[in-house]
């Protein structure tokens, strides 16, 4: 997808469309907060002191992500992407929150059901993510070297703290809000620092 500025595009206007939908359902929410909950998943307010440390949490995560590469060697086998798929991964964040931090979550069942779904869905989640994994005109391919297992890693932990946003005790209404907040932060700072080590390029 990275290299098909259709699929990108579309793509994009797609999770526009989800993101409008889903503040619309926040709108709503805050115009009737009594009224029982209806439209998307976790379209309900949360404190700022809750977006604060979904931010802190994720600049962590990636902090821990860079300085690990570093450490590692693997700096220099960073995939390259263009200026409009850097613009698509603030918009897929939103998609995927609602999908994973939304729906794919058990509730109701009690903690160990739930911590059991976050890992689970969590592992589903870095597992989808390219790096194990290839796929393109040669066909399908694995990739387990050390940077795939790395990225898979970091993607896994970045999944469950995007969970711990949606589930801990400082966002009361279970918002979505935090985990937008929390993975922009994480996508765009991956896209900054990408852009500093020269692996941007291109408009699309």
């Amino acid at each position: 997808m990275n290299e098909n500025p259709v699929a990108l595009v579309v793509m994009g206007a797609i999770g526009l469309y989800v993101a409008w939908l889903w503040w619309t359902d926040l709108q709503a929410h805050r115009a009737a907060p009594d009224a029982p909950p209806t439209g998307l998943p976790g379209a309900t307010p949360a404190p700022a002191r809750a977006l604060w440390i979904a931010a802190g949490g994720a600049a962590l995560i990636l902090a821990f992500e860079t300085l690990g590469e570093l450490a590692l060697g693997i700096a220099g086998e960073q995939s390259r992407i263009t200026l409009l798929f850097g613009f698509y991964t603030l918009v897929a964040a939103i998609i995927e929150e609602v999908i994973f931090r939304g729906y794919l979550v058990i509730e109701g069942r009690g903690r160990r059901a739930l911590i059991a779904g976050v890992i689970g869905a969590s592992l589903l989640f870095a597992l989808i993510h390219p790096f194990l994994w290839k796929w393109d005109d040669d066909g399908f391919a694995l990739n387990l070297t050390l940077k795939g297992w790395w990225s898979f890693a970091t993607v896994f932990l970045g999944s469950l703290w995007f969970y711990a946003c949606r589930f801990a005790s400082w966002n009361p209404s279970r918002s979505l809000l935090p985990c937008f907040v929390a993975h922009l932060t994480k996508n765009l700072g991956v896209f900054l620092i990408k852009g500093a080590q020269g692996f941007v390029g291109g408009a699309w």
